[in-house]
């Protein structure tokens, strides 16, 4: 159900109920400047904060666009069901003590007095507009009006309170909070955010995301519209990875399928509140995307060498600089400057503006984008005005090339907010900090989601049940993939005699185990099953002709998310999985493409791909597998999970030597 947000986001006139709070709202929407009239709602005052009280809502003028309830729980139902008899335009719920606190029922109940109404909520404190000055919020902020800027979403009332309390400059157009999302939700809420026009790009604290297909569609909504998002997902960490039966499960737990799932929805994911305020001034000035070719000047040379240091962990490296730059460059600075980049353009130039705009214009010409080591001496006991030149100099050369330029200050504190504002205005962002810089700039290069790409649907779990492995494999086989020649029995000794048909070296297996080796249920390298002893535990055996001429062993995993739908897990394999601990996750559909690239980000990669004269193993049969029994999962909704480790990869081809697949009972 899509329901119209816009009279709660953007209202003509706002009811508050309550005491305390209401006062405080009414203060709040006093002070921000809001044109359209606040109606205290109390049974037995005459005002609050100042304004008119009403004894009911019945006796209002009108029905109001906007409600903040501040009175409790149990109250709180009557008035949301009032409200929307009376085809009010939203609320927000204040109170707690809902499902959060186990009264899923009164939650439930609070949804159906809300009928088509949207609430926020509950558990929630509500929704600012610095557009209009409308504020549903009972509490202090650090926001002004804007005319245009970027929205705040969050599941945390208390994290985005602390982030309009920034001074890096970024312009904030709403504030909005989803508490415990009864009704609507949080790509509801951040579509009819992102559907003003003046709004520029969108900030969100996750902790968890309700309905994936939807937010996907909504990040390609809002690339098509030139808003970028940039979000922290928090919730990463997973205490059962332990326990978990599978490597796939140990080392795609925690946030491998949120971090997937963002990436492939085009979401600048970034880790800190910082990264995602700078990454935000970014968005707001150039848009969704920079691109990944950067240059960098400072005169230091210090500087240069901590920037290169510092940016290699975000897998940004710097271009060397052109023929005819360089040749240019070296004209201008003469030839002590080593022409570099990073460039350290050392201080001849300094305080020359025409010559320090010729460096900074004919460098960033070359690239995507510059990166402008400065930090203004403190105002309040030094002079900033011999840095005014460079400062110009950078504005100067983004103008003239058209190319993002972004002054950085090593300290976040040595840019102060004045300043900040006024060159954002301008249209250049300067970014605070010189890792969160890189940080941002890295998440701004995050690439577009796959057109029309949605996650498949997820499918509660329920009960399930190991298959064995010689069960595993033949249904590997029906789907195409290579498994090694076998034969099984419920007694070892009844396969003694078929083993003699098979090709040495032999490998035989207890069937029975999640873990094989660990049980001690593997035995390799074996000429016949002759005086082989019976392994204790074991429901079964299985004996197979070993795979030999393997170049390397990956691990291929999918498995059923409760959020994403499907994901799909590779990494180096074998009995050391889960110490690498090198793999890469993707949430399914996949093509074989986007397989083959996600091989590639391995941090083992080249082992796979002819390190040093090693023979290159076939990655096309890897990801041709992998897309195969992705289609396979996402066809059989009784496959919870299916586990190939190792997957033998050849010089050519590739074969499946173990299995771990869970079914539905």
């Amino acid at each position: 159900m899509t329901r119209d947000l816009s009279r709660l986001l953007r209202p003509r006139s706002i009811a508050v109920l309550g005491s305390g709070w209401a006062k405080n709202v009414v203060e709040q929407c006093r002070k921000m400047g809001f044109e359209g009239p606040v109606w205290p709602v109390h049974p037995t005052r005459d005002e609050i904060g100042g304004a008119r009280c009403y004894p009911s809502l019945s006796s209002l003028p009108s029905a109001p666009d906007a409600t903040f309830i501040g009175v409790n729980r149990h109250a709180t139902l009557d008035v949301v069901a009032e409200l929307s008899a009376m085809k009010a335009g939203g609320a927000t719920c204040f109170a707690s003590g809902w499902e959060e606190a186990g009264e899923a029922r009164m939650q439930a109940d609070l949804v159906r007095a809300a009928g088509a109404m949207p609430i926020l909520g509950p558990n929630c404190y509500g929704v600012i507009n610095y557009l209009d000055g409308a504020l549903l919020w009972p509490d202090q902020h650090g926001g002004v009006r804007v005319d245009r800027g970027v929205a705040l979403l969050s599941q945390s009332s208390n994290i985005v309170i602390n982030m309009t309390m920034q001074t890096r400059g970024l312009p904030v157009a709403y504030v909005a909070c989803l508490g415990n999302a009864a009704q609507v939700g949080l790509a509801e809420l951040a579509g009819a955010l992102l559907a003003d026009d003046r709004v520029t790009a969108l900030g969100m604290y996750v902790e968890g995301i309700d309905d994936a297909p939807a937010f996907a569609a909504l990040a390609e909504a809002a690339r098509a519209a030139g808003k970028g998002i940039a979000c922290v997902k928090t919730g990463k960490t997973e205490a059962s990875r332990s326990a978990a039966a599978s490597h796939t499960a140990s080392l795609a737990g925690g946030g491998a399928a949120s971090t997937a799932f963002l990436a492939q929805c085009g979401v600048a994911e970034v880790a800190t509140l910082s990264e995602l305020i700078e990454t935000l001034k970014i968005f707001h000035v150039h848009g969704p995307r920079i691109g990944p070719r950067l240059c960098s000047l400072s005169c230091s040379g210090g500087e240069a060498g901590l920037v290169a240091d510092l940016a290699a962990p975000f897998g940004i490296t710097f271009p060397p600089v052109a023929a005819a730059e360089r040749a240019r460059l070296g004209e201008i600075l003469g030839p002590i400057v080593a022409i570099a980049n990073p460039l350290d353009y050392h201080t001849f130039i300094w305080g020359d503006g025409p010559r320090t705009t010729d460096v900074f214009s004919t460098m960033l010409q070359g690239y995507d984008a510059g990166i402008f080591l400065i930090d203004p001496p403190r105002p309040d006991r030094c002079d900033p005005s011999s840095y005014q030149p460079a400062i110009d100099a950078i504005e100067a050369a983004q103008r003239m090339t058209g190319r993002p330029a972004f002054p950085v200050a090593s300290l976040s504190e040595n840019f102060d907010e004045e300043r900040a504002i006024a060159m954002i205005g301008r249209g250049v962002v300067p970014l605070m900090g010189m890792e969160t810089a890189l940080a941002a700039l890295k998440a701004a290069q995050t690439p577009a989601g796959r057109p029309g790409w949605r996650p498949a649907p997820a499918i509660r779990p329920g009960a399930s049940r190991l298959l064995d492995e010689d069960k595993a494999k033949a249904l590997l086989r029906q789907a195409g993939v290579p498994v090694p020649t076998g034969l099984r029995a419920d007694r070892l000794e009844a396969l003694v005699a078929p083993a003699a048909g098979l090709t040495a070296p032999l490998v035989l297996k207890g069937l029975g185990f999640a873990h094989k080796t660990e049980a001690g249920a593997v035995r390799l390298g074996l000429s016949t099953l002759e005086g082989q002893a019976a392994m204790p535990g074991a429901t079964g055996y299985l004996v197979e002709e070993m795979v030999t001429g393997g170049v390397a062993e990956v691990l291929l995993g999918l498995r059923r998310d409760p959020v994403y739908g499907v994901t799909l897990t590779l990494g180096m394999g074998g009995v050391t999985a889960e110490v690498l601990a090198d793999t890469v996750t993707l949430v399914l559909p996949a093509t074989e493409d986007e397989i083959l690239a996600a091989l590639g980000r391995l941090r083992l990669w080249p082992l796979l791909d002819g390190y040093r004269g090693r023979p290159r193993a076939d990655a096309s049969a890897v990801a041709s597998i992998a897309a195969r029994l992705g289609e396979r999962m996402l066809a059989d909704p009784r496959l919870e999970e299916i586990e190939i480790n190792p997957l033998i990869v050849k010089a050519t081809g590739a074969v499946a030597v173990d299995a771990l697949i869970r079914e539905e009972t």
